[in-house]
């Protein structure tokens, strides 16, 4: 499946020693699932549009740290999301819910996959471990998943 256009999205994950704070999802694309905090980049750089989608969707900054991009291929109709997946230890202000997320603490050992994307499960794993990783998933519509690849880097590349 070629897809014509490219949209970038960020994916932010704030984690402690044995905990990870999720976001319960209340509207839009993958309403009623489990997830990071992030977006869609608009007139900024992949890091300034992960911390504004932070701030908006949780209360939160923090110094974020890039460790994956995600490709998804056919979830929309030729368009290939990428998302740039960003992890931060250390993060300021006061968790809060807003109209998009309800954000919620889980221990690393009972992370809520079936309420999760089905492309979570392969991913997941190599960002709790603070993997740097490059994933690919073709989907059929929007939650039928196809095909994937992913790989473990030792860098990423850098991004513009």
């Amino acid at each position: 499946m070629e897809s014509t256009r490219r949209r970038i999205y960020t994916l932010v994950f704030v984690k402690k020693p044995s905990e990870i704070l999720l976001g319960f999802k209340k509207r839009g694309l993958d309403k009623g699932k489990w997830n990071g905090f992030g977006g869609k980049v608009e007139n900024e750089t992949i890091e300034e549009g992960a911390l504004r989608e932070l701030k908006e969707e949780c209360g939160l900054s923090g110094n974020l740290r890039r460790i994956g991009v995600l490709e998804f291929d056919g979830r929309e109709k030729n368009t290939l999301l990428i998302v740039h997946v960003f992890d931060t230890y250390t993060y300021n202000g006061d968790i809060t819910e807003s109209e998009e997320m309800l954000p919620k603490w889980y221990s690393t050992e009972e992370i809520p996959f079936s309420e999760m994307k089905v492309d979570t499960r392969i991913w997941f794993p190599h960002m709790l471990k603070g993997n740097l990783f490059k994933g690919y998933f073709l989907y059929q519509g929007e939650d039928t998943l196809i095909d994937y690849k992913i790989e473990l880097l030792t860098e990423l590349d850098e991004v513009k």
